[in-house]
């Protein structure tokens, strides 16, 4: 059975760091693409960012030049190095896998979700 494993979310203030963590269990063939993705309160889940197989990356404006995505295909792991953090980006950030579960197909996984709370 496929799992997400978040870890790394925590409070900091305005202007600091956090790493995010993302362990994919339970699949044979790796992962397609990965991601994080977050919801403040009262607004719809949004993309932060993105990364395929090859190394590819996508950005949401909002983080582009502060946050870097990254992976390591061994581990089928995910990462998110999250700097100079502003009070908006406070949310729970959630972990995104596509995952090959037989030739040809494949299915979306979700991680349990990790509060990030910006605040002085």
């Amino acid at each position: 059975q496929v799992q997400l494993v978040e870890s790394g979310g925590g409070l900091v203030q305005p202007g600091g760091s956090l790493r995010l963590s993302c362990a994919v269990s339970g699949s044979i063939f790796g992962s397609n693409a990965m991601g994080y993705y977050r919801q403040a309160p009262g607004k719809q889940r949004e993309l932060v960012a993105t990364i395929t197989r090859g190394g590819n990356t996508n950005y949401a404006d909002s983080v582009k030049g502060r946050f870097t995505i990254s992976r390591d295909n061994a581990k089928n792991t995910v990462y998110l190095q999250m700097n100079s953090l502003k009070p908006e980006d406070a949310a729970v950030y959630y972990c995104h896998a596509n995952v090959p579960v037989m030739t040809g197909i494949s299915r979306d996984y979700w991680g349990q979700g990790t509060q990030v709370t910006v605040s002085s």
